[in-house]
């Protein structure tokens, strides 16, 4: 079964999905990062701006051949035609992604906003309701330790 995962009370929403796909991916994960065209554009931008060192291939989930092969992070705001190949879901959209199940993981970033907390309330009622635990990472309680 595919596991939940939201991390609550990122400061600045774009900036932690770096963090975290860097870290995804230094773990040897495979990702698809699932949210709107304009939110995959900034992240993109971010993802170029960090040090080589850090650097984590990525591209449009429309990239074809030897590119979405070897990139170790997708871009799309649906779901991939081929999920197999991709381990784990980031999840920036607002409601529950079709096909999420076809992930191992699901992870689910939610600022500080009060519109982006309420639409994450009604997805994590969704996932429940389905009958997935829900692991819950509150950041604000690990910026405080």
């Amino acid at each position: 079964m595919t596991q939940i995962a939201f991390h609550f009370g990122a400061p600045d929403k774009l900036a932690y999905t770096c963090r975290l796909l860097r870290k995804a991916v230094g773990s040897g994960a495979r990702v698809m990062v699932r949210a709107d065209q304009a939110t995959c554009q900034r992240l993109d931008v971010q993802l170029w701006a960090v040090s080589p060192a850090d650097f984590v291939t990525h591209c449009n989930g429309a990239a074809q051949g030897s590119l979405a092969v070897r990139s170790s992070i997708v871009f799309a705001d649906d779901s991939p035609a081929d999920p197999v190949q991709l381990s784990v879901l980031v999840n920036l959209g607002e409601g529950v992604p079709a096909g999420f199940d076809a992930f191992k993981r699901v992870i689910e970033v939610v600022s500080l906003e009060d519109e982006d907390r309420q639409q994450a309330r009604v997805r994590w009622k969704q996932y429940t309701s389905l009958g997935y635990d829900i692991e819950r990472h509150d950041l604000n309680l690990k910026a405080g330790i």
